[in-house]
């Protein structure tokens, strides 16, 4: 046989058997507003109803009505958003939908077989296929005065368009691994991560119905250790501090402007991304111990992150 029609038939069978489980667990949704009427997509995670999506779906209503493949509908209620990660958690009134199962997007490859399944345009229960064309990315979301960066953001050419946004992307195995976000440009699309930082946050959304962060109060850029410093802490980058806001959780510990940080209660910090990935809930009020490299001498200090009002 045709190498070509092989391989195609294996990536047919995968495919056609990601829809196959995800179509019936993702929801097509009709949201009203103050700002109008507008649609999205969802995924049901849970067997008891809970619902993901993206927090801009949702944005400035408290319901709406899901719409699934076998022509069932239910009104659903906004049990929490965070519009700093994009992510926002739904209930619908109906049971019995099957839910999907979320996956771990920290195991995707560059190459690797996607699907994303949602409403585009209005079309219920579209599925199209492409590759992870790039990982790592970050996206800017903002939420009034503060600004969040979404980090290890995972980059798709499979299609998505307008009503994607909060349907499910995944792997071959039909594992959510990201919630459709954005659409970037012609042939890109990028989807939060679903990974162990979505889902401490899905979870405090639905124990509270919001996400609290803690605030440190630096800003820095990532910057190149030398190489005898490199060495010797096994890791060759680290995040300049450019500003240390006084009076912070940061300034309190005897952070300085110039200073390097190294790492933050254990882990390797190489970039803004790595200190927002602490600054959760759970960090609040906790002894958070910080290494930083300081006129080529390591220095630890101890800050306690306060909550970011």
């Amino acid at each position: 046989m045709d190498p070509e029609i092989v391989a195609l038939d294996a990536y047919s069978r995968v495919v056609t058997s990601v829809a196959a489980t995800l179509l019936p667990s993702v929801a097509s949704l009709t949201v009203r507003s103050q700002r109008g009427e507008g649609a999205g997509s969802a995924v049901v995670y849970t067997p008891d109803g809970f619902v993901l999506t993206s927090a801009h779906v949702v944005a400035g209503a408290d319901g709406g009505v899901a719409e699934f493949t076998n022509g069932t509908s239910s009104r659903f209620d906004v049990v929490g958003a965070d519009p700093l990660a994009d992510l926002a958690v739904l209930r619908i009134h109906e049971t019995g939908v099957p839910p999907a199962t979320l996956g771990n997007a920290d195991d995707l490859r560059i190459g690797q077989l996607v699907v994303a399944v949602g409403n585009p345009l209005g079309l219920a229960g579209s599925v199209t296929a492409g590759v992870v064309s790039a990982l790592g990315r970050s996206l800017p979301v903002r939420d009034g005065r503060h600004v969040r960066l979404i980090d290890d953001v995972v980059q798709t050419d499979a299609a998505l368009n307008p009503g994607n946004s909060g349907g499910a992307l995944a792997d071959s195995t039909g594992r959510v691994v990201g919630i459709n976000t954005a659409v970037a440009g012609i042939g890109l699309g990028l989807a939060v991560p679903v990974n162990s930082t979505t889902r401490l946050i899905v979870s405090e959304l639905m124990s509270t119905g919001k996400v609290r962060r803690a605030w440190l109060g630096v800003a820095g850029t990532p910057v190149t250790l030398p190489q005898p410093v490199a060495d010797r802490v096994g890791q060759r980058r680290g995040l300049r501090l450019v500003e240390v806001v006084p009076g912070s959780p940061a300034g309190q510990a005897g952070l300085y402007v110039g200073d390097v940080m190294l790492t933050a209660e254990g882990r390797p910090i190489l970039g803004v991304q790595d200190v927002q990935r602490l600054m959760l809930g759970p960090a609040i009020g906790r002894r958070l111990q910080i290494t930083v490299l300081r006129k080529a001498a390591l220095v630890d200090v101890v800050a306690v992150p306060e909550p970011l009002s």
